[in-house]
């Protein structure tokens, strides 16, 4: 009988090597391909904030002050699904991200069929992004209405994975730029708000909302402002290229968390208060209409600006997100060695060429419905498949809790654990039995991969290890 494995954990496909010291060279490369905690912070912000939050005004509307209670619940649930995220990353910092949390934990299968629906749902997310964003570049620029749409959208998606392809580093740097300049809008919507607080006070009650407050309502309203919140857990997905992750992770975590969750009630109330009910229900740009009726008319196709550079930060961070993930569940053995595979630039570049090829498939899929009801759908599909790894991340916490880990003794980790548990639970109810069952088949349909992976790790070769 062959002797067991120094370490239990250790993965069957990973196979041991003989430590030797790096040379210079080589650690300065390993430097120059880790991030820090503001590109971190931008992943977060930036991931955050993509085009859904440009729209939701006017998808809220109906449910008048539910809408506020709504997030008000998916805030504070995102906050403490930020705090799990965080003791994750200070309890297992070699760990690759949500991945391995989850399987130091709860063990492969239950890693496996969260990580996969999620990385479904980051391809379907690239879709989408790209498809919002080529609609509002035909108002901003016009002329490039001529050129169809579908192809448009690909353009700019294999645009992205091709600045992803120089590196992490090149990526993130865009992903600063962009996250600042989409925050002009924002700011400008709050600096807006509170000169008419100064000015005319009156403005905020001459429309209030006549929706009567009920709990089906709220629960409604939180699924659909819970889409705008997915990606808080951007930061962690990467950890294997975070500078000092049990430090960086936990503090940019929280840092983006709390920036968009302000961000987010101040520009979600003052439409809503002063615009009437029906009307922002109506409108196809919430805040373009707000600056045109109380800044200055045309300044909405100005907003419109930011929002295609929103949308194009979101569609940056996603696809390096997106190409970390798959590298990170390759070299765990759970997909093709291949998509391990880095560039000279430390990029997985199979990995981006993948997603993008996915990605492309689902974009010339969707334009063959109307954009809005292809972006709709998509969005649902993605916000259901993001929650696995929420539900599964809150469980990995109970578990290390339950193992009295040094930095998870506390009754306070249990009591984030179980409120994150109960928010996901919350959201499912809420989100309906259609994207339930969406959810579901994702985490099936990567079965038979699993299955194919497991038979061909227990018969390779012993000396079989992930190319490089």
């Amino acid at each position: 009988m062959p002797a067991p494995p120094a370490n239990p954990h250790e993965h069957p496909l990973v196979r041991p090597t003989v430590p030797t010291e790096p040379t210079r060279a080589e650690a300065d490369m390993r430097d120059s391909n880790k991030i820090g905690f503001w590109t971190c912070t931008a992943l977060v912000v930036g991931n955050v904030i993509g085009m859904g939050i440009f729209v939701l005004p006017a998808s809220l509307a109906p449910f008048g002050f539910n809408a506020l209670i709504g997030w008000i619940i998916v805030l504070a649930g995102c906050l403490v699904l930020a705090r799990v995220f965080s003791h994750l990353a200070r309890a297992l910092p070699d760990a690759e991200g949500p991945y391995g949390y989850i399987r130091s934990t709860l063990g492969e299968l239950p890693a496996y069929l969260a990580l996969w629906a999620y990385w479904v749902s980051l391809w379907l997310t690239n879709a989408a992004l790209a498809a919002g964003v080529v609609g509002y570049m035909t108002v901003v620029f016009p002329p490039l209405g001529a050129i169809q749409p579908a192809v448009f959208a690909m353009f700019l998606l294999w645009a992205i994975v091709i600045v992803n392809l120089f590196g992490v580093r090149t990526g993130g740097g865009v992903q600063i730029v962009t996250t600042a300049l989409k925050l002009l809008p924002m700011l400008a919507i709050a600096l807006l708000g509170g000169w008419l607080l100064l000015t005319a006070p009156a403005s905020y009650v001459a429309h209030l909302p006549t929706t009567p407050v009920t709990l089906a309502d709220v629960m409604a309203a939180s699924t659909i402002a819970l889409f705008a919140m997915l990606g808080i857990e951007s930061a962690s997905v990467p950890a294997a290229r975070v500078d000092h992750p049990a430090r960086t992770i936990p503090r940019s975590t929280m840092t983006g968390t709390v920036l968009t969750a302000i961000i987010y009630i101040i520009v979600s109330t003052v439409p809503l208060l002063l615009i009437r009910q029906q009307e922002l229900a109506e409108a196809s740009a919430p805040f373009a209409l707000l600056m045109d009726r109380f800044a200055a008319a045309g300044s909405g196709r100005w907003l419109a600006l930011f929002v295609v550079i929103s949308g194009l930060g979101a569609l940056n961070g996603w696809t390096l997100l997106a190409g970390e993930l798959t590298r990170t569940m390759a070299v765990n053995g759970v997909l093709p060695a291949v998509f391990a595979r880095n560039n000279r630039h430390g990029a997985p570049a199979v990995a981006l060429l993948v997603i993008g090829a996915l990605a492309s498939a689902m974009i010339w899929m969707s334009y063959s419905k109307s954009l809005v009801s292809a972006f709709t759908f998509l969005t649902r599909v993605v916000t259901a498949a993001n929650l696995p790894l929420y539900l599964c991340c809150a469980l990995a916490l109970i578990v290390l809790w339950w193992r009295r880990h040094a930095t998870c003794a506390t009754r306070r980790v249990l009591l984030i654990a179980v409120t994150c548990v109960l928010f996901v639970v919350f959201a499912f109810v809420g989100i309906g039995h259609e994207p339930f069952l969406y959810a579901l088949g994702l985490c099936a349909a990567g079965l038979p991969l699993y299955a194919f992976m497991r038979l061909r790790r227990r018969h390779a070769p012993p000396n079989e290890a992930i190319p490089e």
